[in-house]
């Protein structure tokens, strides 16, 4: 038998008994995908992710890697996150992704982990044994469900020099991209963003849904708030922050009426749209270089600034929408 017929009838007996090798057909050679493992099913992300990843054409960065585990637990007691489990463990199946009984047991298969339990409480325990086992980690949104947990996850992933970052998928949508690199309206002098606001009471109130909409915010403006006011009411609130340069960023949240994703960007040349949702596409793709490389494209100074500006908004609207300052909040929480 030769080289070219061993391996066709190699592939055609690991398909057979279901296993996953792939064929470089450029080289002619098996070559086996990156793994990649997935903590927390009750969210939609690990379905929509486990999709993009192992349903890559062949060519794309994508390609060379493959979500092969996933562990389910995610949240406790959220109806909305643990209600779905059962059903994304089969999602996710149909996908070839295999399910481990314990976070020790993914973690000793896999080269790269994405943690997405919806349920931020539980992330610093799990992201805990993500950095002892030395694995590179997106974390997806929450990052915590509170700033020091937050603070503190940042700080172990630099005591055990593990990268990690996390990012909301409106981050790296091209339109935003654009214009937050400058190239259609010159340099940002302010932005206003919205998105919906939805609420869970056991989470500060941007974190489980407004991150979105502030984090778009973020990409336009860059780190540098200093100080976050905060009025509203059941139905909608708005936060305004003031940079360190005296520019002026405001995010919408939206939870009565029309609910989408958007903004307007203001530069030295133009006024731009900004802050669109485009799929979760151009995250995948971020994450998989951030696996590559180990570096995250999100720094964690920005990233804990978020959070900071998130926590600060929830107690200006307990003081009655005074200004709060960054640095306070950030040293509270041990940053």
């Amino acid at each position: 038998m030769d080289r070219r017929t061993f391996i066709r009838s190699s592939v055609a007996s690991s398909v057979a008994l279901g296993l996953s090798p792939y064929l470089a057909q450029s080289r002619n050679i098996l070559v086996k995908p990156k793994s990649i493992g997935v903590i927390g099913l009750d969210t939609s992300h690990s379905v929509a992710f486990s999709k993009i990843i192992n349903e890559a054409p062949e060519g794309s960065p994508l390609a060379e890697y493959r979500i092969t585990h996933a562990f389910p637990k995610g949240s406790e007691d959220i109806t909305s996150s643990v209600s779905r489990i059962p059903g994304y463990i089969q999602d996710v199946q149909a996908l070839g992704v295999e399910i481990s009984d314990s976070i020790e047991s993914l973690l000793s298969q896999v080269d790269f982990v994405m943690l997405e339990t919806n349920d931020g409480r539980p992330h610093l325990a799990q992201a805990m044994k993500v950095f002892e086992a030395g694995k590179t980690v997106f974390i997806d949104k929450p990052v915590a469900a509170s700033l020091s947990d937050a603070v503190k996850i940042y700080q172990a992933a630099a005591q055990h020099h593990v990268p990690v970052f996390s990012a909301s998928s409106l981050r790296f949508s091209p339109s935003t991209q654009a214009v937050a690199s400058g190239e259609k309206i010159g340099k940002i002098m302010g932005a206003d963003t919205f998105s919906p606001a939805k609420l869970e009471p056991t989470h500060p109130d941007f974190y489980w849904y407004g991150i979105h909409g502030i984090e778009s915010l973020f990409t336009l403006m860059g780190k540098g708030c200093t100080t976050v006011r905060r009025t509203g009411n059941a139905g909608v609130d708005v936060v305004v922050g003031e940079w360190a340069d005296g520019r002026i960023g405001t995010f919408r949240g939206i939870r009565d009426g029309h609910q989408t994703y958007g903004g307007t960007a203001y530069g030295t040349t133009g006024v731009a749209p900004a802050g669109m949702y485009e799929g979760y596409e151009h995250l995948v793709h971020e994450i998989i270089r951030f696996f590559g490389t180990g570096k995250p494209p999100v720094s964690p100074e920005e990233t804990l600034e978020i959070y900071a500006f998130m926590t600060a908004a929830d107690i200006s609207k307990t003081k009655g929408g005074k200004p709060v300052k960054i640095a306070d909040v950030l040293k509270k929480a041990g940053a």
